[in-house]
């Protein structure tokens, strides 16, 4: 029977079940939804996105400048080509392109907006999950068989802002990033940035053009690479090649450089040291202080590594138009900050660019027949499930590249695992350590601040397969072509399908068990 024909069960309509729910519809979201419709079409599905649109960071973060720091050729979709030759896009292009990937394959028909999940529970005898959601403030309540949670690993509701003394006191008007208003007016105004993160270096620039002086107010420096918005062998390769061979041959060309430059970057950090200032020192000044204000106490990529487009920060501080101060605070003051040196920065506007605050699931409370799931507790297996936990997948991308690398190999993995299960008339797979100890490591491998001070709130990476987390899209990509689907995995029948399989198979579709192959 059609999934669309189903009938009401226990005053559920047909629309409140899918073979897979997809929650979150940015990149990752999206990117999920078109690989099931390829790879499964036969599977219904919906996503359930808790904003108004498409698009994820994409839509949330509206600040000045907003753009991504990873290459577009390798953030886009392998399976749409990103039209444009710059490397670096800004964030409403992004979102434009997500939308348009989405109505282009018919998946923003499937897509339930403003409709956020608060919870989801797993149930063993059916094998199937209840999710909770609030649709415009209405409780709904969904069934699947499986979750595919494309929520990112950041808390949504707001970022990080440390504990400012004195913050009371100030008279201008302070602005998180992360809730940037739509109406701040900058112009001729004294704005100091507090961060040296990727966000820092973007608002930086930006805010430059208008503002009478911008002042990024750092504990201690960044790495910050410069990266040209075109080059020539972007612009031949897009007018030699048609549209899907050129983005591929940027795609890989633009991936290949990005794991050979993080791999010299931990291979020979001495030597990447040296590369990093002298690229610096050749865009700034003669006379600056180099050392106080871009080298880092860190070895390269122990943080993440941030990009200017056609170093832009360094133009901005060589016109006059932007300052950089590596100092601490000591309190905010009435009319701007006082630093533990003595000397004050004058501020009419602060911009807290301090972070994140990670979040596992979307802040979703997962259970297992109704006891809470302490998502901290479970190992991450190959990247995309978790330890102990049935039919649920997690898109994480890239640390050290584009975070679209890993979220199109996960989402493919899953449609993979998915038609392996209907085909065998498996219900349910569970990664399953069987007692095998494994030594654990963060699962978000940077030494950053936001990622340390949220370490419990995420699972962990173990340090060996299939528990580890791996940064090499090389790698990562020789094994998905490999992959076992059995390995450390256990498949099986729900307790009560076959007993009650007339019953409840009209409404969720348990799949037939038959011989099929992987």
């Amino acid at each position: 029977m059609n999934a669309d024909t189903w009938p009401e069960v226990d005053g559920s309509t047909h629309d409140n079940f899918r073979d897979v729910l997809i929650i979150g519809a940015g990149i990752s979201g999206v990117g999920a939804a078109y690989r099931l419709q390829e790879m499964a079409p036969d599977l219904s599905y919906a996503i359930l996105e808790g904003r108004e649109r498409a698009g994820g960071t994409w839509d949330l973060f509206r600040y000045p400048g907003i753009r991504s720091d990873s290459d577009i050729f390798t953030f886009s979709f392998p399976h749409t080509p990103w039209q444009g030759n710059t490397l670096l896009a800004h964030g409403e292009d992004i979102r434009n392109y997500i939308v348009d990937t989405a109505h282009t394959n018919g998946i923003d028909e499937h897509t339930h907006f403003s409709t956020s999940v608060v919870a989801a529970n797993w149930d063993s005898s059916t094998d199937l999950w209840t999710v909770d959601t609030l649709s415009d403030g209405v409780p709904r309540t969904y069934r699947s068989r499986f979750v595919f949670l494309c929520t990112g690993y950041f808390d949504y509701s707001g970022g990080y802002t440390p504990d400012l003394p004195g913050m009371e006191k100030f008279t201008g008007q302070v602005v998180h990033p992360q809730q940037w208003p739509e109406d701040l007016d900058h112009t001729g105004k004294r704005v100091v940035v507090i961060g040296s993160g990727a966000t820092a270096i973007t608002l930086v620039p930006s805010l430059a053009v208008d503002a009478a002086s911008v002042t990024m107010l750092q504990r201690s420096p960044t790495y910050i690479a410069s990266l040209p918005m075109t080059d020539p062998f972007t612009t031949l390769t897009q007018r030699v090649l048609p549209d899907s061979p050129a983005h591929t041959a940027l795609r890989w060309r633009n991936a290949l450089l990005m794991v050979g430059s993080y791999q010299l970057c931990r291979r020979a950090p001495k030597t990447a040291r040296r590369v990093f200032r002298a690229m610096t020192k050749a865009q700034l000044p003669r006379g600056y202080d180099i050392d106080k204000h871009f080298k880092p106490t860190y070895a390269p990529w122990d943080q993440r590594l941030c990009v200017v487009p056609d170093g832009d920060l360094f133009k901005a501080i060589r016109s006059g138009r932007a300052t950089v101060v590596t100092d601490r605070i000591a309190e905010i003051t009435a009319d701007g900050i006082r630093l533990e040196s003595g000397d004050e920065i004058p501020a009419d506007i602060i911009v807290t660019a301090t972070g994140l605050k990670l979040q596992a699931f979307g802040g979703i409370e997962l259970s297992l027949d109704g006891e809470r799931l302490e998502v901290h507790d479970k190992f991450v297996y190959k990247g995309h499930m978790l330890e102990d936990v049935p039919n649920v997948a997690w898109s994480i991308g890239y640390t050290n590249a584009s975070w679209t690398l890993k979220a199109d190999m996960t989402a493919q993995a899953v449609a993979k695992l998915l038609v392996y299960m209907r085909s065998h008339g498996y219900t349910h797979a569970i990664p399953d350590r069987q007692g095998k100890a494994v030594d654990s490591r963060p699962v978000v491998d940077l030494a950053s601040g936001y990622v340390t001070r949220s370490l419990n709130e995420l699972p962990k990476s173990g340090t060996e397969r299939p528990w580890s987390v791996r940064q090499n899209y090389i790698l990562d990509r020789i094994d998905a072509r490999f992959d076992d689907l059995t390995e450390s995995m256990t498949f099986g029948l729900a307790d009560n399908a076959r007993v009650a399989a007339a019953d409840i198979a009209p409404v969720y579709r348990i799949w037939p068990r038959k011989v099929g192959t992987q």
